[in-house]
């Protein structure tokens, strides 16, 4: 694996820990989604804030267990996707093998990208950038790889945002209540929750408003027209998620390299 220089890395280890425990569950869930009207919503979604190309080459950062992939991949582009998990990468394989696509998986560093300048035209990624141990060095990496016009869209919500502001963790406990009082599955306890948060506590982007830092960060850098949706929950969230993080609605950065 590439590593980037500058990363914290007992962060990264104790982070491919945790989701290398969660790859098995968490690609159950990316296949529940590839399964359901989903894939439609999140394909049609991108591809109407993604440069008009009929073939893009696309770079899914953080793939998981390849939902986003393998949704861009189904639809005729040609897909790169990187992830710092082997075990991750290697259940993102098997998801593509069983929905019979071609997609590039790479076992990488995502501060640090084995790619060369402007190979991409639109860079993807879903629920990543919180979790990043430096999201500055990671935005300015995705600006180098991305080709000039191309665009990132970034999904994300202020995921750990509780842990610092007592208002919204009162939100987020009222969630929890809510999930039992609706009868639904509670999210957070398919997780271990308690080694997320301690994690939480040492990640940069959990205490900061976004996606306002966001912005300013891609700004910075030399990113133009950014757009932002600041809650697309009701679009691409059903309603057992949207019970689940009502309080952490998902929002959407469009970004263009010029």
């Amino acid at each position: 694996m590439i590593l980037a220089n500058n990363i914290d890395d007992n962060i990264l280890r104790d982070l491919i820990i945790y989701w290398a425990s969660r790859a098995k569950e968490y690609s159950q869930t990316n296949q529940d989604e590839l399964a359901t009207e989903k894939k439609i919503i999140w394909q049609e979604l991108i591809l109407r804030h993604a440069p008009q190309k009929e073939k893009l080459r696309v770079l899914d950062i953080g793939t998981g267990p390849g939902f986003l992939a393998i949704t861009l991949a189904l639809a005729g582009h040609e897909v790169t996707a990187v992830d710092a998990t082997e075990e991750m990468i290697n259940q993102a394989k098997n998801n593509a093998i069983q929905y019979q696509v071609k997609v590039n998986f790479v076992l990488s560093d995502v501060h640090c990208l084995p790619f060369e300048d402007n190979s991409f035209d639109l860079i993807i990624l879903r629920n990543v950038t919180w979790n990043l141990s430096n999201p500055t060095l990671a935005y300015q990496e995705w600006f180098r790889v991305l080709n000039t016009k191309g665009k990132l869209l970034n999904f994300d919500a202020n995921w750990y945002l509780f842990l610092f502001n007592k208002n919204l963790y009162s939100q987020y406990m009222q969630d929890r209540q809510n999930t039992m009082e609706y009868g639904i599955e509670d999210h957070y306890r398919q997780t271990d929750t308690q080694e997320m948060e301690r994690i939480a506590k040492l990640l940069p982007l959990s205490k900061e408003i976004r996606p306002e830092w966001d912005k300013k960060i891609l700004q910075s850098i030399g990113y133009k027209n950014i757009c932002i949706e600041n809650d697309i929950s009701k679009v691409v969230w059903d309603e057992i998620e949207q019970i689940n993080y009502h309080s952490t609605p998902m929002f959407l950065i469009v970004a263009e390299k010029e």
